[in-house]
């Protein structure tokens, strides 16, 4: 079942975050189809959360899409070189997001792998969000898409995490928010091989 509008609308972005574990991320551009179970996410909690694009109500050309209803796609550039996929949450003008950091790659591997320039399956395919975004083939120009669309959704198959294999952990690379830091924003399921190396605070 494709995610509805209103799974992403509630104004719990953390409950959001870790409810995102164990579900299918799906994309499917120009007749190919690929799939993977989403492991890692980090939520990031708008206008309040040093952390966050929209922190003090920062609206821009790029984050505008942040203050979308949820259920949209923020894709930013990182770097200058990663494409990094975000799911915005709450209502419209409260600008929440969840990045999804990492999947376990399930349907058209082989098409992820010619993307990704990788010979041999391992976990670097989809381990990071940078990895991630380029294995499913999302970019930029798909920044404001509807996840309830044919090119890039989001499936309750069934997958049922249990509460003891979820981790909550300090988020990457946000140092610069200061105590903020320090949330325990980050969640990712224990001991699956295809979570990102990544290291919190």
């Amino acid at each position: 079942m494709i995610l509805p509008e209103s799974f992403y609308t509630r104004k719990d972005v953390v409950k959001i975050a870790r409810e995102l574990l164990g579900k299918v991320l799906v994309t499917g551009f120009d007749g190919v189809h690929t799939a993977g179970i989403i492991v890692e996410t980090e939520a990031y909690a708008g206008v309040s959360d040093k952390a966050s694009h929209a922190h003090g109500g920062r609206r821009t050309g790029r984050t505008e899409v942040m203050y979308m209803p949820g259920g949209a796609a923020y894709v930013y550039l990182c770097y200058g070189i990663h494409h990094l996929f975000n799911v915005v949450t709450n209502l419209r003008d409260t600008p929440h997001a969840i990045l999804i950091r990492a999947i376990e790659p399930i349907e058209g591997i082989a098409a992820m792998m010619e993307r990704r320039g990788k010979e041999k399956l391992q976990p670097s395919l989809t381990a990071g969000p940078g990895a991630m975004s380029q294995a499913m083939g999302i970019s930029t120009q798909h920044t404001g898409v509807l996840l309830r669309g044919k090119e890039i959704y989001i499936e309750d198959r069934g997958i049922k995490i249990k509460p003891k294999d979820i981790v909550a952990a300090t988020r990457v690379g946000v140092a610069y928010a200061q105590d903020d830091a320090l949330r325990p924003y980050r969640f990712y399921i224990k001991d699956n091989k295809w979570v990102s190396k990544g290291k919190g605070l």
